[in-house]
């Protein structure tokens, strides 16, 4: 067996914006294993900012996985602890290469277009009139669960927009969820949260920058609606810390992206420590390319979580790979007959 890996830049369609600032392009790396003939191929999805594995040694540590390929998914899923992304790329790209399609990894009445996955409509940060804009677009592409990025722009006018959403929409109807990415101040936060409470949200994630957990778990005891951890959970890597973390925190929800979390594997040991203290939780990618998302979906499909999942993001850049993923009334479809435009030479 051998492999090899590439980098490939892709171009957003339009600039997307977060409390962190705008962007206009997003890093990814692919892994390729070949074995007498047949491909894998695994993405592994880094954030520059973000990502707990964002550091000068990445691209040495994909030179080193490519080179210890020999040493198989397990050991190098251990090997790669601090490199979260990378050990996502490793599980994809062996599931790839043990399927006989290479992007059919979890057959499934997903992959079979006979059941979808819901999931929730984003709404990027911008000026007022492009938040609005965007909220109007998927109201009428059939979402019932809309996401904004709140906390770069004026708060009041975050909340006309939010107030906009329910004049028209009832919480029955339209479900709200907001991320500040972490953008209220420690001593602003709850009283944020309690003028966001007019507005029947279902949860606000990462009110607060992380590590600052003994402010987090107060406003989580103290909150007037659910909070979700997303950033917190970035750079926990043992499970005896992972489990501290929700001790202390005690969220109402947390949210989980493979490529930050240790793949599937690290992913599923969050579940289950979220599970043992009550606490939800539901699967989001983190802008990968189709390939990272196709396996994303297709893996959150068999966890039968009916809650709406963040993984609408295949639309948002110019030279994505066309895949069978199809996003209709808030519903993510696979549809076998779109078929994949992507072929392993176009990575070299």
């Amino acid at each position: 067996m051998t492999a090899s890996f590439y980098k490939y830049m892709l171009d957003f369609k339009r600039p997307s914006g977060t409390s962190r600032g705008v962007m206009t392009q997003k890093e990814t790396w692919f892994i390729v294993l070949e074995d007498e003939g047949k491909k894998g191929i695994g993405e592994c999805g880094i954030l520059r900012g973000l990502s707990a594995d964002d550091r000068p040694d990445y691209e040495a540590k994909l030179q080193w996985t490519c080179e210890n390929i020999h040493l198989g998914k397990n050991k190098l899923w251990e090997a790669l602890l601090e490199f979260p992304s990378i050990q996502f790329g490793v599980e994809m790209a062996f599931l790839s290469l043990a399927s006989e399609n290479p992007f059919l990894l979890y057959p499934s009445a997903f992959t079979n277009q006979e059941k979808s996955i819901s999931i929730n409509g984003l709404v990027w940060m911008g000026d007022t009139d492009f938040m609005m804009e965007q909220i109007h677009e998927k109201l009428g592409q059939g979402f019932h669960c809309i996401k904004l990025k709140i906390g770069a722009i004026d708060f009041d006018q975050e909340l006309k927009l939010l107030r906009f959403i329910r004049s028209k929409f009832t919480a029955e109807k339209i479900e709200i969820r907001v991320d500040a990415n972490g953008a209220f101040g420690l001593n602003v936060a709850l009283d944020k949260l309690n003028q966001l409470t007019e507005f029947e949200l279902h949860s606000i994630e990462q009110p607060i920058r992380k590590n600052n957990t003994d402010r987090m778990a107060d406003l989580c005891k103290t909150t007037p609606f659910p909070i979700a951890l997303d950033e917190e959970l970035i750079g926990e890597f043992k499970q005896e810390d992972k489990e501290a973390l929700l001790q202390k925190i005690m969220p109402q929800y947390i949210i989980l992206k493979p490529s930050f979390v240790g793949g599937f594997k690290g992913t599923m040991e969050w579940i289950l420590l979220a599970e043992k203290y009550n606490i939800g939780w539901w699967i989001t990618s983190a802008l990968e390319s189709n390939i990272g998302l196709n396996a994303i979906a297709q893996w959150t499909y068999l966890l039968n979580n009916p809650m709406p999942q963040g993984l609408g993001t295949g639309a948002l850049y110019t030279n994505n790979f066309e895949s069978p993923l199809s996003v209709e009334k808030g519903q993510l479809w696979y549809k076998p007959e779109l078929g994949w435009e992507f072929e392993f030479e176009q990575l070299s």
